[in-house]
């Protein structure tokens, strides 16, 4: 293709590189998240919720006026992924804070680059002890695993029942569910007559259920994704078990009620997202969620877009410095957020109530919130 070397043509071709280069976004900010592999569906929920926070948060100037650039890295829910992921974020873009919007596996891995190179990483669900434990530069909106577990033994005890039998994903969030609720029972009485374990490439569950069958248990608190929670449903209800199921966050998805079909009636999960929320704060987030991405929102995606809106809080609060300032900024605010009121503790934890939500006419609904500060205390510094 012929080019002019017309004085003008040059001209206004740097016009055009001048106004690319003060058009393009003054503060960046990133993102881990997995786009591909095993856990796209939930990467997905994760980028919507935090591409949701950046453009109102643009769409109210910004920082200072300057435009927030959201950087996105795909870490394919892999430690291996998502250290490179970090590292060009870090050293490549040069973020002031950055958004782990994984699971816990890809999330701890990353921790340690973002914490060597003093940059805030504000973590949405993955749930592992060891994410806040990397530094005092990490900080996570969700409540901790055996957080979430422990709660899980006070709803048995809420409900009135005993005889419980564990399902357990083997992997950290599994494991560290599994950990929390056994703490609980042994507080609350409970019995738990059995654990049984399963991979996360496991989708047939007939041996496994043979067994829970038999053991007739009144609760069954099973860890896992709406993945593999689907099918697991789906079989122990096809065999006749009729325990109460409780589950956790990984199950919070339509596609959860889409893969267990009818068997996901009645079922309970432990979460951090009320649907039937009179909080105008989570009701407008709901709303507009669905208006921008034309499907409802899921704890996923509502616990990314608190965690991107806590950065941009704090970004606000430093006139978009990062670094220690940002840390501390982040540190000392207080949120009212979609997952509820937020503040943190000196290990970077939130103290917060457990939202619990029954499966009811193929959605998500209000069943009751386990509130026990005692009990759903993260750890600090002191206790760790």
């Amino acid at each position: 293709m012929h080019v002019s070397r017309h004085p003008h043509f040059v001209l206004a071709a740097l016009g055009l590189a001048l106004l690319a280069t003060t058009a393009h976004a003054d503060v960046r900010i990133g993102i881990t998240v997995p786009l591909t592999g095993f856990a796209a569906a939930d990467g997905k929920s994760a980028l919507d919720g935090a591409k949701l926070a950046v453009a109102q948060a643009n769409a109210k100037g910004g920082i200072k006026g300057e435009k927030l650039e959201l950087v996105i890295y795909d870490d394919q829910a892999s430690p291996k992924e998502a250290v490179p992921a970090a590292t060009k974020l870090v050293e490549k873009d040069k973020v002031v804070g950055a958004v782990g919007g994984s699971y816990s596996g890809s999330t701890r891995a990353a921790a340690s680059i973002f914490q060597a190179a003093q940059v805030p990483y504000v973590v949405a669900y993955a749930i592992h002890p060891d994410i806040t434990r990397s530094g005092d530069f990490m900080f996570r909106v969700s409540a901790m695993g055996e957080v979430q577990g422990r709660g899980g033994a006070k709803l048995v005890q809420n409900l009135g029942k005993k005889k419980v039998v564990l399902i357990t994903l083997k992997n950290d969030f599994g494991q560290s569910l599994a950990a929390g609720f056994k703490e609980g029972a042994a507080k609350f009485g409970l019995n738990i007559v059995a654990e049984h374990e399963y991979s996360m490439q496991d989708r047939q569950f007939g041996a496994l259920i043979s067994q829970v069958k038999a053991q007739e248990p009144e609760v069954i608190y099973a860890s896992g994704y709406f993945y593999t929670a689907g099918p697991l449903v789906n079989q122990l209800r096809a065999a006749g078990v009729s325990a109460i199921i409780i589950g956790q966050e990984g199950y919070d998805s339509e596609k959860f009620m889409e893969i267990a079909g009818p068997a996901s009636e009645g079922v309970l999960i432990t979460t951090s997202l009320d649907r039937d929320s009179v909080n105008p704060v989570t009701k407008a987030f709901l709303s507009d969620f669905r208006q921008a991405n034309n499907a409802g929102a899921d704890m996923v995606a509502a616990a990314t877009y608190t965690a991107t809106q806590v950065l941009i809080d704090g970004l606000r609060r430093t006139d978009g410095k990062g670094g220690a300032a940002l840390r501390d900024a982040i540190a000392a605010g207080s949120y009212d957020a979609p997952i509820g009121k937020l503040a943190f503790n000196d290990l970077h934890e939130v103290k917060k109530d457990l939202q619990v939500q029954v499966v009811k006419d193929k959605a998500f609904h209000r069943h009751s919130i386990v509130s026990d500060p005692v009990l759903l205390a993260p750890p600090s510094k002191a206790s760790k």
